[in-house]
């Protein structure tokens, strides 16, 4: 099939080799020059928004998906006459907006921390008296890798938090003395079968993903958050793959947000599952049964951020993806994944790598 991509970055660049080795080709959609995506198949070099440039991009496939949430709904709209999107631009809506996202959580029954919408300083205010502080203030929209957030540890920060988030469309959220943090990962085709991974522990820094281990072994945690996976799923008639973040709390779980798409902490699968994240999403929008999402051991994650050192391209262990994209600081430029028959060998690894490839890559800034 022609599988028509809209963003070219890493994800669309790993989204198209997996359509590759499964027979498609692939065309894609992005603004950039010089996308890591380039090399899989032909980039249309226009805007998300670009109408022309949808229906090119329409006209060459037979399935349109994208790599990433904020993909411009109303004029995605426009081509869903001429070629399925997937996953549905519903979804879309509910991930573009954090409060219409916590809205779809309460529907649901997912447990979530509380918050408040706050459209003025008056709302900041009461929010500091209900939620208590620390809080964290945030963008309803355009908010990833720690963007648009800011955290008010007191009342005096009001007026900073306001104007440096512009002013409106925000929300508060209850700051949570978590654990740690997961992320759950689903897939469900258009006929309605779907499919779970493990959970996923993830590490940040900078408000950019550091770290993924797999699996966490907690039947509890995992039983709560496949459940939970699973209505998002069905609830939004779902096609794809669809990640959750989550917040563990002893033994329960708090979601933080959802992405209709594939995900950076889902990475490690292509090494460390039967089927990756990327090879469940074609098999999900072109109606094939998903894959079996076993692990193939223990795995691990680690995010290359603004720098690939060469010390990354001559590993003894591990697999490098490099994404070919330009150093800058803050940008995500490739990954490592190691997958060993134990936790202690995957974390030994892990800690090898980090001293030896990471310690000068700590984030500055968030570029995707």
């Amino acid at each position: 099939m022609r599988i028509g991509i809209i963003g070219a970055g890493q994800l669309g660049q790993m989204l198209g080799l997996a359509a590759c080795n499964l027979g498609h080709s692939c065309c894609f959609l992005d603004p950039s020059d010089d996308p890591p995506a380039r090399e899989i198949g032909p980039v249309i070099r226009a805007n998300f928004d670009d109408r022309v440039a949808l229906a090119v991009l329409a006209d060459k496939s037979d399935v349109v998906t994208y790599e990433f949430e904020n993909v411009p709904v109303e004029p995605l709209l426009d081509i869903a006459d001429l070629v399925p999107i997937y996953p549905p631009p519903a979804a879309l809506r509910h991930a573009q907006d954090r409060l219409a996202e916590k809205e779809l959580f309460e529907r649901l029954a997912i447990p979530l921390a509380q918050y408040r919408a706050i459209d003025s300083t008056t709302d900041l205010e009461a929010a500091v008296t209900s939620l208590g502080l620390p809080l964290v203030l945030k963008t309803r929209r355009m908010g990833y890798d720690g963007k648009g957030q800011f955290v008010l540890n007191n009342a005096e920060q009001i007026d900073e938090a306001w104007a440096s988030l512009g002013g409106r469309d925000l929300v508060a959220e209850q700051w949570v003395p978590f654990d740690c943090e997961v992320s759950a990962i689903g897939v469900r085709n258009v006929d309605g079968e779907s499919a779970t991974y493990c959970l996923t522990r993830n590490e940040h820094a900078g408000g950019i993903l550091q770290t993924s281990r797999a699996p966490v072994e907690n039947h509890g945690l995992t039983e709560q958050a496949q459940q939970y996976i699973v209505d998002l799923l069905e609830h939004l008639d779902y096609v794809g793959v669809l990640a959750l973040e989550l917040f563990v709390i002893g033994d329960e779980l708090l979601a933080n947000e959802f992405a209709p798409r594939v995900h950076n902490s889902g990475h490690w699968t292509i090494e460390g599952c039967e089927t990756s994240q990327f090879a469940n999403h074609l098999l999900a929008i072109t109606n094939q049964p998903p894959g079996p999402t076993k692990c193939r051991g223990y795995a691990g994650m680690i995010n290359l951020i603004g720098q690939v050192p060469d010390t990354a391209r001559h590993l003894a262990h591990g697999h490098l993806h490099d994404y070919g994209k330009t150093p800058r600081p803050g940008r995500k430029l490739g990954h490592i994944t190691v997958v060993t028959p134990s936790e202690t060998d995957r974390d030994r690894l892990l800690a090898e790598i980090q001293d030896s490839v990471t310690s000068s890559t700590t984030p500055r800034g968030t570029e995707t």
